[in-house]
């Protein structure tokens, strides 16, 4: 078993690779620079989000003042930053998927409350989450959605909702991200803040970061929004909220009354278990339950500000300065050397192919009829045929396909193999085959044409050995 400081490490480890390859300083450049333009569907687009929504239709059914509410949501939605702060899960902190997260709550026309239109987000189930894509739709309450076609959870969930978190969405509230993550001080001027809750030792899980200082009151605000009266003496409601600690641990959080009479509510802790949530009980929303990922990385200075999200890094460090990202540093393009057979030799692109540079043509064909006859190539035709087959860079492909970034994966190939490359047998090619075959299955879902289960998904097409395909066709193909 791991000790609590690896298992830390671990998750900060996770985290960091998350920020790294996620959501790619290209996708949020050109979503940022479309939102700013006033075009928020091609902001969609830009950051892998796609709409299953219609305003006409919206303006028909409720009519023009709820459409209005969300066209106006719509223009303030930053895909990229929502992006940033979805849900993922363990190991590889890839979107939780099969989830659908609740934006924001419209009341109907005709005032039933109990019945809301959701601007939702939806993540894929896992069979069908190829790319990394989200879509956006309205949730009616009621009756059948056409937009959540086989998703196995269209109703939104009552634990990831950011209803109550905007400024993880909003590009215009972006800014309240340093006081709601506990960062920030009370601004002036506002309501006195909840006092904080104190809790036994060992009653936290080891491994994560519990916000538990904002708590109190993040339960105030999911009181209020709840329906729960304020008290008598201020603004903040009293009741109790279920928090989940874990799939076998809750707590039950209660607000009471200042004895005083003359305070705010203060936090207690009522009862801890095991069993599964109380039906009854409002949950905390698991943002407002744990540290801000971003957070716990600047504080161990395990990232820079200019890593984190424009967004998440002005508000969370207002005195950094982002600046506009460099280029890249790397070796693409450039000659690599190779030990060959005494001397040092270099390897490059010629005319988009890596290729041998201190070789003449002659040599170059001897030898690979030789390597055809099962010989020993040169050492330079061997490194060559490794980068082809089983890169060094291949950790960062896979990564960048599991993460939905397939731009930035064939732009690693292309830099490494050339643009003219054929790809050879070897893992190289079956990641990104791979990575093509899922995304006909996220197709496939998206029509509602195939269900869960490998015996309906499409079989792998058979492919000779000895054939090769260019790296772009491999996922286009």
């Amino acid at each position: 078993m791991l000790t609590p400081t690896a298992r830390g490490d671990s998750h900060l480890s996770r985290w960091l690779r998350v920020r790294e390859f996620a959501v790619p300083s290209a996708m949020i450049a050109t979503a940022t620079a479309r939102r700013s333009a006033g075009d928020w569907a091609g902001a969609c687009a830009a950051a892998g989000v796609d709409v299953d929504l219609g305003l006409r239709t919206l303006a028909r059914t409720h009519g023009r003042e709820l459409t209005a509410r969300v066209r106006a949501d719509l223009r303030r939605l930053a895909p990229d930053l929502l992006r940033w702060h979805l849900p993922r899960v363990a190991p590889d902190g890839l979107l939780r998927p099969g989830l659908t997260v609740s934006l924001a709550r419209y009341p109907t026309a005709d005032g039933a409350g109990d019945r809301p239109v959701h601007l939702v987000v939806r993540t894929p189930p896992a069979w069908a989450d190829a790319g990394q894509r989200v879509s956006l739709a309205l949730w009616h309450g009621t009756g059948p959605d056409s937009a959540a076609g086989l998703h196995p959870h269209a109703r939104p969930h009552p634990r990831f909702r950011l209803d109550l978190h905007r400024h993880l969405w909003d590009a215009s509230r972006a800014d309240e991200l340093r006081l709601r993550s506990g960062a920030g001080q009370q601004p002036t001027g506002a309501p006195p803040r909840l006092p904080p809750l104190p809790l036994p030792p060992g009653l936290l899980p080891p491994g994560r970061s519990c916000a538990v200082d904002r708590w109190a009151a993040e339960a105030a605000i999911l009181l209020l929004a709840e329906g729960h009266p304020a008290g008598a003496h201020g603004p903040h409601p009293v009741g109790a909220v279920s928090v989940r600690l874990g799939s076998r641990r809750r707590l039950v959080l209660e607000l009471v009354t200042d004895p005083s009479g003359v305070g705010p509510p203060s936090a207690r802790v009522t009862s801890v278990s095991t069993a599964p949530d109380d039906r009854v009980l409002p949950v905390l929303p698991d943002a407002a339950t744990w540290l801000l990922p971003d957070l716990e990385l600047l504080r161990a200075g395990a990232i820079d500000p200019d890593r984190l999200h424009p967004l998440v890094a002005s508000a969370l460090v207002p005195e950094h300065r982002t600046t506009a990202p460099c280029a890249a540093t790397g070796h693409a393009g450039q000659p690599r050397l190779v030990d060959c057979r005494g001397a040092r030799h270099r390897i490059g692109l010629v005319d988009g192919v890596l290729a041998p540079l201190d070789h003449d043509p002659a040599e170059i064909r001897r030898e690979e009829l030789l390597a055809a006859l099962s010989g020993t190539p040169l050492p330079c035709l061997q490194a060559i045929d490794l980068a082809h087959r089983r890169p060094d860079s291949l950790t960062g492909v896979r990564e960048r396909l599991d993460h939905g970034d397939i731009a930035g994966a064939l732009t690693v190939v292309e830099e490494l193999l050339g643009p003219e490359a054929l790809l050879r047998p070897g893992a190289l090619r079956d990641e990104l085959e791979t990575a093509a075959l899922r995304r006909i299955s996220y197709g496939l879902y998206r029509a509602g044409l195939v269900g869960p289960g490998p015996d309906r998904l499409p079989p792998n097409p058979p492919r000779p050995r000895d054939h090769r395909r260019h790296p772009r066709h491999a996922l286009t193909g």
